[in-house]
């Protein structure tokens, strides 16, 4: 009926839902904010963006600055003209729901942890791209893991470190070179509080140097039902120098690294005592918090009158380390001196003489030349460590195997579970709502159970296509914004600025490139043989075309020239608007690739890759892989779920391999991805495509959900860990 209709003047103002006032409704927004459980429900997020869609994707996609902008009577009036008042007391009581709720997996099957929870370490955390601590994917693979021990409901606490200038955000000038800019984040904007101790009050933790002590206070973020609790040296009472310590992540020398890992391991741990959290397991996630381990030997030592001996073997029972790095390059290291000069007293209270100190963190404890390494103080004060795919454990057993010399390498006590992803925050709205017309009842509860994805063969395939084709629709008018700002930003012309807008076309076979620009990764391997790519990205009937994102590490000269050599393929008139580099890859960036694009090529040198897990987004939403057989593709390919390259050999020299590889991945491209891309029926379905999607989907989003990896963790290293019954890891 019309306003006429129900008595209501023409132009006058909605009625306001009654019983809401203004204020209730802007804390119940905030509430929502300050939790990041809001960013893997799709539904509140659209409540956000309704609120102001421009300003909320110029602001990050960040509620509590959204919010900022609004004072309370202004959201109200927004909210009634929009109609959201029912949606934000829907979401508010989802989220009360949701964290007063026992009926959890971990409630039934962890209980052993309910009294002493999980302590989890790690350098950086990606949950959301509001919240920029992390730079690629370490964090978000920890960020994912905190989402779904929330989910899963097991008792889990988190600790890392508070960077308020993050990683760098990415600019590549008019030669293609990669410029890094680092910004400010502002506390206020953020969805921060003060951890505090039993008492109430604000927590500041104090560690030790020979040089003098270091101060960081403690915040506290909430991620559904886990709190993550970060560590900010930027307080009155330290050095300008040691002020500046956690402003960046992986920023700065040795020294500034040693300090960072004291800070995260020795004062995460003396935070979690302050808290009055005891933790009956610490699961080191990669070796920069080891040190956590000799703090919690010092505690037992202190407190139950324990020899050093007998304190580590307890505490090592309790310890779980997780190893991502197949690269010797990647494990950090530190001479005697600097040493000595963080861990000095704490070494006096642990009673142990610098030899053995540093023999902790070297193969050969006898070696004075070999430096101290964080990765073997992990191996030695952990009674659990594991890789991170099954292939990656045989890389790591084969890495460490001197440590156990005496040991044949398929006895080496590191065993595997292989990472995933947090579906709720990597699938598509679009393929979300595609599952719940076509899966059961309540399937989002079962994400880890195989049967519930074989219903993905019941879809219609005209449907999924149409719902693949809407994705990419959206990642090309997202990949073509960020062009014509990239032009504009370079001070091009208007003519490349309008022409940016226009780039890409969405009947052709659109394949993603992002990645980490590490050499070994080798992103430009596709380009190998430059006309034959040409010949590829020009062919008048299939045409393919390429999204290239990732950054570099500021010091990497030779990534940074990887990208600069794919940036100017836009200058090379064969590739131009068909080969497009977007800056600054990040979270956003990545939801945008993986939900919409049709092929995933990735291609490190193999075994280099210790898991990967951008390739099992990709799989959530439809879109197919393209990999070397390496880290999670080894143990997830069957042939018919997406495209291999190569046979799972490498050779001993880099240029035969990389040789070889390139011969593979172009036979696969012309014989087999492209012509099957483009077979079209009747109806103009690629059918053979849509049942390899179908395939893909089905054999694969369970077995590579975080619900699954964390439930893994659970069982086979945290409740034995905790004292309940032992479960060997997968070896």
């Amino acid at each position: 009926m019309s306003q006429a209709e129900l008595g209501i003047p023409t132009g006058s103002r909605p009625l306001r839902q009654p019983g809401i006032s203004a204020e209730s409704l802007y804390e119940k927004c905030m509430t929502l904010a300050r939790n990041l459980w809001w960013s893997w429900h799709p539904e509140v997020v659209n409540l956000f963006r309704d609120l102001d869609p421009i300003r909320w994707r110029q602001l990050d996609h960040n509620p509590i600055s959204l919010l900022a902008e609004f004072t309370p009577q202004r959201l109200e009036t927004r909210a009634t003209e929009m109609v959201l008042h029912s949606r934000v007391n829907h979401a508010y009581r989802q989220l009360r729901e949701y964290l007063k709720s026992g009926q959890t997996w971990g409630a039934t099957q962890a209980g052993v942890l309910g009294a002493r929870p999980v302590a989890y370490f790690s350098a950086e955390f990606g949950i959301h791209e509001s919240v920029p601590i992390y730079s690629g994917g370490l964090g978000v693979l920890s960020g994912d893991h905190i989402k779904s021990a929330s989910g899963l409901g097991i008792p889990l606490v988190a600790i890392g470190l508070f960077y308020d200038q993050g990683y760098f955000r990415q600019q590549l000038d008019l030669d293609g070179y990669q410029h890094e800019e680092y910004v400010d984040s502002h506390v206020d904007n953020l969805p921060l509080e003060p951890a505090l101790c039993p008492q109430g009050n604000p927590i500041t933790v104090e560690i030790e140097t020979r040089e003098g002590r270091l101060l960081a206070k403690v915040w506290k973020v909430l991620v559904g039902r886990v709190s993550l609790f970060l560590l900010d040296c930027d307080v009155d009472g330290n050095k300008p120098e040691d002020r500046q310590l956690t402003s960046r992540l992986y920023g700065g020398d040795t020294r500034t690294r040693i300090r960072q890992e004291l800070v995260i391991g020795i004062g995460g741990t003396r935070a979690l005592r302050a808290m009055g959290i005891r933790p009956a397991v610490y699961h080191l996630n990669e070796g920069h918090s080891a040190f956590a381990v000799l703090e919690v030997i010092q505690e037992r030592m202190h407190q139950d009158g324990l020899a050093f001996d007998d304190a580590l073997r307890e505490v090592s029972q309790q310890t779980v380390f997780t190893t991502h790095t197949p690269v010797p390059a990647g494990h950090d290291r530190f001479d005697a001196d600097l040493i000595e000069e963080h861990i000095g007293p704490l070494r006096d209270k642990l009673g142990i003489s610098s030899e053995q100190l540093m023999g902790l963190g070297r193969v050969e404890p006898q070696n004075e030349r070999e430096p101290f390494c964080m990765t073997v103080l992990a191996l030695k004060v952990s009674r659990r460590a594991n890789a991170v795919s099954s292939l990656h454990g045989h890389v790591s057993r084969r890495m460490w195997s001197s440590l156990w010399p005496w040991r044949v390498e398929e006895e080496i006590p590191i065993g595997h579970i292989t990472n995933g992803v947090h579906i709720p925050s990597w699938l598509a709205w679009q393929m979300k709502q595609l599952y719940d017309r076509n899966f059961p009842a309540a399937w989002t509860r079962k994400m880890g159970e195989p049967e519930v994805w074989q219903h993905i063969h019941r879809v219609d395939p005209g449907e999924l296509w149409e719902t693949h084709n809407a994705l990419k629709n959206q990642l090309l008018a997202f990949t073509r914004r960020r062009l014509s700002r990239q032009c504009r930003r370079r001070g091009e012309s208007d003519e490349m600025v309008e022409a940016a807008r226009t780039m890409l076309d969405p009947s052709v076979l659109t394949i993603g490139i992002a990645r980490r620009f590490a050499t070994y990764k080798r992103a430009d391997l596709v380009f190998t043989d430059i006309d034959r790519a040409a010949a590829l990205v020009q062919d008048s009937d299939r045409p393919i075309q390429f999204i290239v994102s990732g950054k570099a590490h500021p010091a990497d000269e030779p990534g940074k020239a990887l990208i600069q050599k794919i940036a100017n393929l836009r200058l090379d008139e064969r590739f131009a608007g068909r080969v497009v580099f977007l800056e600054d890859y990040d979270i956003n960036v990545a939801r945008h690739l993986v939900q919409g694009i049709d092929v995933w090529l990735n291609n490190p040198r193999r075994p280099l890759e210790a898991s990967g897990t951008s390739g099992q987004k990709v799989v959530l939403n439809g879109g197919l892989n393209f990999s070397v057989l390496d880290g999670w593709w080894a143990e997830a390919y069957n042939g018919s779920n997406g495209f291999a390259i190569g046979q799972g050999r490498s050779h001993v020299s880099d240029e035969t391999t990389d040789a070889r590889d390139a011969a593979d991945l172009y036979r696969v491209l012309e014989d087999e991805l492209i012509p099957m891309y483009y077979d079209r029926d009747d109806d103009g379905l690629p059918r053979e495509w849509i049942g390899r999607m179908m395939n893909s989907i089905g054999s694969l989003a369970w077995r590579f959900s975080s619900h699954r990896m964390v439930m893994d963790y659970c069982r086979s290293a945290y409740i034995p860990a905790a004292g309940g019954l032992s479960c060997d890891m997968k070896m």
